[in-house]
C-alpha cells in the first residue's frame, strides 16, 4: 500500500497552443529533439496520434469537503467510434506534498470487485517560474465500472471509501464540480528509455469543456513503473529529471504554470502563462 511502485512527470500546456489536432505531433516534434540532444532514448508509437476521447467528471459536496482536504473523485467514460463504452473507470485518489501523510491513507474500497492500487509520485514544475520541480504523492485507487451511484450523497461514498469518513460531514449531498463535464483527447505517443532499466510511456493529451467546446488546458506526461524505488539507478533517474526540466526551458512558449489540471475544473489556482510569443 505504501510504497512508491510509479513516477510521474506532468507539464501542463497553455490551451491555445493545441488549435488543430496537427499540434500533438508539433509539440512531439520538439520533445523528441530535445530528447535527442540529452541522450534520452525515444520511440515514436506506430499510431502515436491516434486520438483517444473520453468524459471525466468530478464529484463532490456544495463546499468541496473531498478537494478541500486532498481528495479527488472522478470519473472517466471512454469513447470507441463515438459511441461510449460499456465500462467506466471510478479513481478515488488523496495527493499530499509529505510522503508519510499520502501512504498513510489507506484507499482500499469497500466493494466487491477488481480494484486497482497505485501509490505515485508525481513530478510538477514550480508554481512560479520555469526549469524547477516539485513533487507530489498520490495515493490511487482505480474501478472500473463500479455500481457506485455518485450524485445519491456523500454518505454512500463515504460507505465504499471509508478513509472520507475522518474529514467529511457525511450528510451532504454530491454532484458534478461546477457542472463541467470534461472531454479528454489523448495520444500515447511513443516511450523514452533514461538508461538502466528505466522506461517510460509517454502521453499527450488536452481537456475541453464538452458544452463549450473551449479547451481548457494541455499536458504531457510521462510515467515509469517499477517494483522497488530504493532501486531505480541514480544516473537514470538524474537524466529523466533534467530531460523534465529541459523541457521546460527549451519550450516555454507550450508551458502554463500555476495550477493543475483539477484545480482549473474546480475555478481555483492561477493560471498564470509564461513564454509568451
Amino acid at each position: 500500500m505504501d510504497d512508491i511502485h510509479y513516477l510521474e512527470y506532468k507539464i501542463l500546456l497553455r490551451a491555445e497552443r493545441f488549435f488543430d489536432p496537427h499540434q500533438f505531433e508539433v509539440y512531439w516534434k520538439k520533445i523528441t529533439h530535445i530528447a535527442s540532444d540529452l541522450g534520452v532514448g525515444v520511440v515514436t508509437n506506430r499510431d502515436a496520434f491516434k486520438r483517444h476521447v473520453r468524459e471525466v467528471l468530478f464529484y463532490d459536496t456544495p463546499d468541496y469537503q473531498l478537494y478541500r482536504n486532498a481528495f479527488i473523485l472522478r470519473r472517466r467514460t471512454f469513447y470507441t467510434d463515438g459511441w461510449p463504452d460499456p465500462a467506466h473507470e471510478l479513481t478515488f485518489k488523496f495527493r499530499h506534498q509529505d510522503l508519510a501523510t499520502a501512504a498513510a491513507i489507506d484507499v482500499t474500497p469497500h466493494l466487491s470487485g477488481k480494484a486497482e492500487i497505485k501509490f505515485k509520485e508525481e513530478l510538477l514544475p514550480l508554481r512560479t517560474g520555469l526549469g524547477g520541480m516539485r513533487s507530489l504523492f498520490s495515493h490511487n485507487c482505480v474501478l472500473l465500472t463500479p455500481g457506485l451511484v455518485l450524485d445519491e450523497g456523500l454518505d454512500r461514498v463515504v460507505g465504499v471509501f471509508p478513509a472520507l469518513s475522518q474529514v467529511c460531514a457525511i450528510h451532504q449531498p454530491v454532484s458534478l464540480v461546477n457542472n463541467l463535464a470534461v472531454e479528454e483527447v489523448e495520444v500515447n505517443v511513443g516511450h523514452f528509455d533514461f538508461g538502466h532499466g528505466m522506461e517510460a510511456k509517454a502521453t499527450i493529451a488536452v481537456w475541453r469543456d464538452r458544452k463549450t467546446e473551449t479547451s481548457l488546458v494541455g499536458e504531457f506526461a510521462f510515467q515509469a513503473k517499477f517494483d522497488r524505488y530504493d532501486e531505480l539507478h541514480k544516473k537514470s533517474k538524474h537524466r529523466a529529471e533534467h530531460f523534465f526540466i529541459e523541457l521546460q526551458n527549451q519550450a516555454p512558449e507550450w508551458v502554463q504554470l500555476g495550477t493543475t489540471k483539477t484545480a482549473l475544473v474546480y475555478g481555483f489556482g492561477r493560471t498564470e502563462t509564461v513564454g509568451q510569443e
